[in-house]
């Protein structure tokens, strides 16, 4: 296993009383995944990538990555959020710059790679503009080449496409899992729409609320080129409903 979770809790002060965000999550994470955390607001998966990523310490329970425990976040491993943080006052190619500006390369080094990976995500004819300038769905096409540029080993997405409209969303869902297949990255994102996690995952962990815990974690063997209207597609969709549907009705369980 290359990310292993295990019994991992996590619990928040809030005005006096105290909140379980996850209780007792346990998962394996292979190399080279496409992981989708699945669920409701409130289901503790922003919390649970959060806690991967190094930015929360779990209450108990312990994560390691490649067998060595998360403490803090790794500059190995890169977050993008749906709230896409470029920075007004540089341009498209600086921005993609700024994952190289702490570390060693020569400002020719930042720019040829910052050129590559613009060029990957289709904004080699944009680089001189200002992001106030692009769309949404350009901008976060300019945080994912900001993201690989730095050469991760694992990319957190959070929610990256929420705020987009539907067109731009599908567009970039192609294309992430593109960068994913060429690139082998391990992606672990957050979503609460059933259609894009099935689309996305090679499996799906679903999540409920009250507190925060894996109910079904679901492989989905759709083959690389998925069609959304087929019926296979449609079955599997229909089969998460249902499993969310049974929340209240029965046990937490943990099934492949």
């Amino acid at each position: 296993m290359y990310i292993n979770i295990s019994n991992v809790s996590k619990r928040f002060t809030r005005k006096g009383q105290e909140f379980t965000a996850l209780d007792h999550v346990n998962l394996t994470i292979e190399k080279g995944e496409f992981i989708c955390l699945l669920g409701p607001s409130g289901c503790g998966k922003s919390t649970l990538l959060n806690a991967i990523a190094g930015f929360e310490l779990p209450t108990s329970g312990s994560i390691t990555i490649n067998g060595e425990e998360v403490r803090k976040p790794n500059p190995k491993h890169v977050t993008i959020f749906q709230n896409y943080g470029l920075l007004p006052w540089r341009n498209v190619v600086r921005n993609v710059e700024l994952a190289l500006e702490s570390v060693k390369c020569t400002k020719a080094e930042r720019r040829e790679k910052a050129e590559k990976y613009l060029k990957m995500v289709g904004l080699e004819n944009f680089m001189e503009a200002s992001p106030h300038q692009l769309s949404g769905g350009m901008q976060q096409r300019v945080a994912i080449a900001r993201a690989l540029t730095a050469e991760p080993d694992i990319i957190f997405m959070d929610e990256p496409f929420g705020a987009l409209d539907a067109i731009t969303r599908i567009k970039l869902q192609d294309d992430i899992l593109d960068i994913q297949k060429s690139q082998k990255k391990t992606i672990i994102f957050v979503t609460h729409d059933i259609e894009e996690a099935v689309y996305l995952a090679d499996r799906v962990v679903v999540m409920t609320p009250n507190p925060g815990r894996i109910k079904r974690i679901l492989t989905i063997n759709l083959g690389p080129s998925r069609d959304r209207t087929s019926e296979d597609f449609f079955k599997i969709r229909q089969r998460i409903f249902e499993i969310f549907n049974m929340t209240h009705q029965y046990p937490i369980e943990y099934a492949i």
